[in-house]
């Protein structure tokens, strides 16, 4: 299901946003609009993954001992 949305969601972003008939008009969805759909996509991949997306490290200074 959730999967059929993604390709919806993907399918609809690369089309045309309108299409007018005999004339041949056609516009497509802005950019901004393509990349909320591509920032909206990834953020569900990455809710989908394990973790909390963050890194702990310790660094040590050189010369520290």
């Amino acid at each position: 299901m959730a999967e059929d949305l993604d390709n919806t969601i993907r399918q609809n972003a690369a089309g045309p946003k309108r299409a007018a008939g005999d004339s041949g008009s056609v516009e497509q969805h802005s950019l901004t609009e393509q990349i909320d759909a591509d920032r909206y996509l990834a953020s569900k991949e990455a809710a989908k993954s394990k973790g909390l997306g963050v890194r702990v490290t310790k660094l040590v200074p050189p010369g520290a001992s």
